[in-house]
């Protein structure tokens, strides 16, 4: 399979289903940030971290190709049978996240982003998975795009928090409370 096609030399590419859209169209932008969001976790995955945590990574980089196959496909054209999420994946993060918020000092103030590289990694990856969230939104408005697929992006940046909040205590990080300047 070659990787390049020259079909998109024009500025326009190709979505499931056949459609050609301008590469700057909302839709590309949605599975695109969601794309970088993937690598980011990667990242976070490729760091120290337990090994309970890199397994719940690699789930989610899966739901994350589920979201692009999703977000790449012409809804109104694309005959092509492509993954689905499920209620059940948007409840594995919300477990997880109960599960990480057991043992963490209760949230009293805003934290700084930083501390360690790892966590800093979450917080960079949180930040795109709200682009994405908001780029998925807009397509939204003007498209179908399935009620989980939001959801999910949802509560997968409240993950990504919680998860730069365990990391900090099991690296021994601090959380540098934001203090408002008054």
């Amino acid at each position: 399979m070659k990787i390049y096609t020259k079909t998109g030399d024009k500025g326009q590419t190709s979505l499931i289903g056949g459609t050609r859209v301008p590469k700057h169209h909302i839709r590309i932008e949605s599975y695109g940030t969601v794309d970088e969001l993937n690598s980011y976790i990667g990242l976070i995955r490729d760091q120290q971290i337990d090994e309970h945590s890199k397994m719940i990574l690699i789930e989610i980089q899966d739901r994350l190709f589920t979201i692009g196959s999703s977000l790449a496909s012409d809804p109104e054209k694309s005959k092509m049978k492509i993954p689905d999420l499920h209620e059940s994946d948007i409840e594995l993060l919300e477990k997880e996240m109960d599960t990480m918020n057991e043992t963490l000092p209760e949230m009293r103030f805003f934290v700084l982003p930083g501390g360690h590289t790892t966590v800093s990694f979450c917080h960079l990856a949180r930040c795109v998975c709200r682009r994405a969230e908001r780029s998925t939104i807009h397509l939204s408005e003007a498209s179908f795009v399935s009620e989980l697929v939001v959801k999910y992006l949802n509560r997968l940046s409240d993950y990504l928090f919680v998860l730069s909040r365990k990391l900090s205590q099991d690296l021994n990080a601090a959380e540098i409370p934001w203090k408002a300047r008054m």
